[in-house]
This record gives C-alpha cells, sequence and structure tokens, in this order.
C-alpha cells in the first residue's frame, strides 16, 4: 500500500476533486510529452488514515513517468521499505482533459482521479487527487521535484495549496531525504 500512495503521489490523485472555493484546476496547455522521465517525491499531504499511521516511516522515493502506446502514464516508483527497494507500477489512464488522469488501485479497488495542478515540466509538479471510499473523501495532494532539493517557495506553495484543499498542517509531510533506492529504476 506505502507504494501505491507513493505512486499516487507520482502524480496522483483522486475521485471528486473539488476545493472550497471552487474546482481544482489542470495544468493550463498540459504538455505529457514534457512531464514524463525521472521525478522524485518531495512532499506528501492527506487525510487518509492510512498516510497518518504511515507517514513517521515514510522517505522520497523516485519516480519515473513513460508514455505507453494508448496515451496514458505508466508510472513506476522505487521506494525504501525497511532495508530493501520496493518498486510499484501503476497505471494513469488519460481522459479527455490533457492532465487528468484517472487510477484504479490494484489494492483497494477505489478508482482515483488525478490531476497535474501545475508544473514547469523541469524543476517541480504539483498534483492533486481525490477519491470516495465508503461514502469518505480523501484528498491528496502531491509536491515532486526533478531533484531532491526544491527552492523554499516551491515547497511553501505545496503546503499553502495543501492547506487551501482542507488539510491541515498535521496532514502535511515534507519527506526527508534519502540516497537509498533512488538510482534503482
Amino acid at each position: 500500500m506505502r507504494s501505491s500512495f507513493c505512486s499516487l503521489g507520482a502524480l496522483v490523485l483522486l475521485l471528486g476533486l473539488v476545493r472550497v472555493r471552487g474546482e481544482v484546476p489542470v495544468q493550463v496547455d498540459f504538455q505529457q510529452d514534457q512531464f514524463t522521465g525521472r521525478w522524485f517525491s518531495i512532499g506528501f499531504a492527506s487525510n487518509s488514515r492510512w498516510f497518518q499511521e504511515k507517514k513517521s516511516g515514510m522517505k522520497m522515493c523516485s519516480t519515473v513517468v513513460s508514455p505507453t502506446a494508448e496515451g496514458s502514464l505508466e508510472v513506476i516508483s522505487t521506494y525504501p521499505k525497511a532495508d530493501k527497494c520496493e518498486t510499484r507500477k501503476s497505471l494513469f489512464v488519460q481522459t479527455e482533459q490533457p492532465g487528468r488522469f484517472s487510477y484504479t488501485s490494484s489494492y483497494s479497488g477505489t478508482t482515483s482521479d488525478v490531476r497535474v495542478v501545475e508544473t514547469n515540466y523541469n524543476e517541480y509538479a504539483l498534483l492533486m487527487g481525490q477519491k470516495v471510499k465508503d461514502g469518505q473523501t480523501f484528498t491528496m495532494v502531491s509536491l515532486y521535484g526533478r531533484t531532491k532539493h526544491l527552492r523554499p517557495e516551491l515547497v511553501e506553495k505545496f503546503t499553502r495549496f495543501a492547506l487551501e484543499q482542507g488539510l491541515n498542517s498535521e496532514q502535511i509531510l515534507i519527506l526527508p531525504r534519502t540516497d537509498l533506492c533512488m538510482e534503482s529504476i
């Protein structure tokens, strides 16, 4: 499950996407070919119980995004778990709106609506998703970087955006940097 969360963070993200002040936008003129490649997870925020239980042991992961022949995205995340590296493959299916994807978890069977909210392609990507499970809406916000270090303003943007989505400071995590499992993809 940890790996699917990292994958969801990879670009993530989940079903119903409505912000208190309106619908969460998708990156204007999203360029999928520029979005592919390697990303590092910098921050995650979520109101899911699973995330709250596991966040103390989470570390940065490495994610590679590749296009499929059908126009979707294959997302392969590698993350440290105990003293070894685990890898998880996910498929983000393209919707009619560029930058918006559908992801169905093989673990829970739930479908998530994943949006690339903002990216400059060569430095950072801010993603958001929501899913509805058992009548509850779970929100996830992810910050990815092309390197393990991002400018403080981008980390602040991520935190501010997560708070705007109704998450609180206890539900936001800047992931500890690690070199473990970063070169295995």
